[in-house]
């Protein structure tokens, strides 16, 4: 009986070295970045290196990079529905097929610019999420998440029954764009153009969570019904959000069919909208260095262990163990928000700008 009381210990030992090791190296990060120096520092190293990353590493890996950097914009975009906004999408794959399907249909069978395609990405994106969103954003929780899904399924069998489409067989031969009279196709080339769409997203990200809206959805998340009762028009703030998510989701699309110059419905399968909503959670919900973290987790995970004898045929055996324990040790994600009492101390802050947001508001 204490042999076994032994092993259990020291299982749970093992399983807690990892998580306590990334709670404790964010807990350091957040006071490092407290000074702006090292802030700023540290800022410009991580762009330099992701600069410079082209040259240090092969194109085989270049090309798992931009994999994660894929990972990295999608898993923004559902940021805003889930983290920002607390609402439980599984539908995201359809969000992001739609600006795929949108400019795949207008470039192979119209003969578009691929530039121009862009704003009818945008716009058939927002009026996707209006005609999902507008009746069903009353419902909350386990019945928003079953909407969001059956979303996501009818997008992808009404693209595998419609001739439009491609039907099963999908679209193919898309042609590769050009940027200033030069044709984007090499890795090194869409590694650039997805590193710059991630940077702009973080922008994005940032000026949404710390703007008004953003507030308005934070405290939506926290208490629906608190927000509802102080004024909050909480249904038209989750539309919003749903919308905006929807617009970035639909934008990566987009890009994600030139760069692969074919889609199919095979492509946004619910597994794809899982791995987005892992990638979320596993960072830290509504966190943005979280997501991204989670993102990067999440797709270079499996490609290091590819080649690695003995481990490779079960390295999604050791991943899917990973992800349990550190979920079970940190249920709040790699990279949580910082409980310090100076963070609490920006949290009242913040609840006073609201505040004061919604006074102006109603005074208006």
């Amino acid at each position: 009986m204490e042999t076994l009381k032994a092993q259990k210990s020291a299982i749970s030992d093992f399983s807690s070295i990892i998580p306590d090791f990334l709670g404790r190296l964010v807990d350091k990060g957040y006071t490092l970045m407290d000074n702006k120096k090292i802030r700023w520092s540290t800022l410009a190293f991580i762009l330099l290196v992701a600069i410079s990353l082209p040259f240090l590493i092969s194109d085989r890996w270049l090309n798992v990079v931009w994999f994660a950097l894929f990972y990295m914009l999608l898993a923004m975009g559902l940021n805003v529905i889930v983290g920002f906004c607390g609402l439980v999408d599984l539908g995201f794959a359809a969000k992001f097929a739609i600006g795929a399907y949108t400019t795949g249909i207008l470039m192979r069978q119209f003969g578009w610019n691929f530039w121009l395609t862009l704003p009818v990405s945008v716009v058939v994106s927002i009026i996707a999420a209006v005609i999902i969103g507008g009746p069903t954003l009353r419902l909350r929780s386990d019945y928003l998440a079953i909407v969001t899904l059956g979303f996501g399924e009818i997008v992808r069998i009404t693209a595998r029954n419609l001739q439009i489409t491609g039907a099963a067989s999908g679209l193919s031969g898309i042609r590769r764009p050009f940027i200033f009279g030069m044709q984007i196709r090499d890795i090194s080339h869409w590694y650039y153009t997805f590193l710059i769409l991630v940077i702009i997203y973080i922008i994005a990200s940032y000026f949404i969570k710390n703007s008004r809206f953003g507030r308005a959805l934070e405290y939506i998340r926290e208490d629906q019904d608190a927000a509802q009762a102080m004024g909050v028009n909480t249904t038209m703030y989750k539309l919003f959000a749903f919308i905006v998510g929807a617009v970035m989701g639909g934008i990566a699309g987009s890009f994600f069919a030139v760069r692969m110059t074919a889609i199919s419905p095979n492509s946004f399968q619910f597994i794809m909208s899982a791995n987005v909503l892992l990638a979320v959670v596993l960072g830290g919900m509504g966190k943005i260095p979280g997501v991204l973290l989670g993102a990067i987790f999440l797709a270079m995970f499996p490609e290091i262990f590819r080649n690695v004898p003995y481990v490779a045929n079960a390295r999604m055996l050791f991943f899917g163990i990973l992800l349990i324990l550190v979920m079970i040790r940190r249920p709040q994600g790699l990279w949580p928000e910082r409980t310090v009492d100076k963070e609490v101390k920006r949290g009242f802050d913040a609840s006073e700008r609201f505040v004061d947001d919604l006074r102006r508001h109603n005074r208006s």
